[in-house]
């Protein structure tokens, strides 16, 4: 079977001699001749469909085995994912509680909320956290639990943080589809990112009819299509353009340019994105130079229409890191996984190596599949592990995490799933 050279990525500090935990990167270069089986074989282990290692060889024209890549990771980003699960599962019970007419619910209808190994789970938290959580009854009468007095003054709060959410939910709902093709989105794509988005549960019946001027739903093919109804051209502006704008260096692009090649990659022009590499990565001169024209490079806006553009030219590549890079600043917390990226292809016009578009630019995206599902960062959304910038929503369930000691949460889009449920 002959076919060309492929770059296998492996992970660096893994602690392990094992190519893991984050899935295995399989790179085709252009020439690349597969049979349909080792092709589907590679791309499932490369979107992190199994925990094999996909053992690819590769043939080249000195016989020369062709050099391994390595990947490294972000121990703090994949941190993140871990954090994520203690607040997830308090929150679904807060909401679950306050669901009940009675505001309490009975220690055995757990069970019918959530399943019996999640029952579980919900009865450790309920244990470990009495600052959260109050348990009553007897013998005689069945126990039941409910919120402190505290946890339920602190969880009445939330109704003004999703009143603060709308407008912001609102924008970002519109800047999403004017990113896409022909502005507009099936109502069920939008549904699958929903959570990540803050959009309420509801937010079919409470959010778009709200908005006439703005949304519409219309029906393709026996499917909802949500559509954009006027465009607003002082939207069409991303966040990494309004950063800069705000530092003063969409305008100092001449000025920069006589500035020594920057060792981070960071270029401060009107084109430049922020560069954060891992601390593991060590590019050299010529790899520098080269990032340094690319940050250089002018390209087209996301909010221009792709099927104006050709797919290679380098600066429509470049026009799809952008067009990534504001898709995620749109979510609650510049992140999404990568099945919801996927499931947003052809509404966006993205390249058809889209897991090699990241991966090229590990710079500014970062992937894990930490957790239940593979996650795609914006890195200089983080400082560790911290997020940067919070939505009102998000500082809201720090403020009830708090009460159980813990500080600086990152609530993960897992707990807008469980929300979903409840609401």
């Amino acid at each position: 079977m002959p076919f060309s050279r492929i770059a296998l990525y492996s992970v660096k500090g893994s602690g392990r001699r094992r190519h893991g935990p984050l899935w295995p990167l399989v790179c085709f270069f252009p020439g690349t001749q597969m049979s349909p089986v080792l092709y589907n074989l590679a791309l499932n282990a490369s979107l992190g469909c199994g925990d094999s290692w996909v053992q690819v060889r590769g043939k080249t024209s000195g016989g020369r085995r062709a050099k391994k890549k390595v990947y490294h990771r972000v121990h703090e980003l994949d941190r993140v994912m871990d954090l994520q699960k203690k607040p997830a599962t308090i929150l679904q019970l807060k909401n679950i509680i306050q669901s009940q007419r009675t505001q309490s619910i009975l220690l055995r209808d757990l069970e019918k909320e959530v399943g019996f190994i999640q029952k579980w789970n919900l009865m450790a938290v309920i244990e470990k956290y009495p600052s959260v959580f109050r348990v009553s009854g007897s013998n005689r009468m069945p126990i039941s639990v409910r919120l402190t007095d505290k946890a339920r003054k602190i969880a009445d709060e939330e109704y003004e943080a999703r009143e603060l959410m709308e407008p912001i939910l609102v924008r970002n709902l519109r800047k999403l589809l004017m990113l896409s093709i022909d502005c507009r989105v099936p109502m069920e794509k939008v549904e699958l990112i929903q959570g990540e988005l803050g959009l309420p549960g509801d937010f079919k019946r409470s959010l778009i009819p709200k908005y006439p001027e703005y949304f519409s739903v219309k029906d393709f093919c026996g499917k909802p299509i949500l559509h954009l109804e006027s465009w607003d051209s002082s939207l069409a502006v991303t966040a990494r353009e309004e950063k800069l704008a705000k530092e003063g260096f969409l305008e100092s692009g001449d000025v920069v340019k006589k500035a020594k090649i920057s060792k981070d990659g960071n270029y401060t022009g009107p084109y430049a994105f922020r560069i954060c590499y891992p601390a593991g990565f060590r590019p050299n001169k010529g790899f520098l130079e080269e990032l340094q024209k690319w940050q250089r490079m002018d390209f087209p806006s996301p909010y221009l229409n792709a099927r104006r553009f050709e797919s290679a030219d380098p600066k429509v590549r470049k026009r799809v890191v952008a067009l990534l890079h504001e898709v995620l600043s749109l979510t609650m917390e510049k992140r999404m996984t990568s099945s919801q990226l996927d499931a947003l292809h052809s509404q966006l016009f993205l390249p058809s190596r889209l897991l090699l578009c990241l991966v090229k630019n590990h710079g500014i995206f970062y992937l894990t599949n930490k957790g239940t599902r593979s996650t795609v960062f914006l890195k200089e959304a983080y400082v560790g592990n911290n997020l940067i910038e919070k939505c009102p929503l998000l500082r809201f369930y720090d403020r009830f995490m708090a009460l159980t000691g813990r500080r600086n949460t990152n609530v993960s889009t897992a707990i807008s799933s469980h929300m979903r449920l409840t609401l």
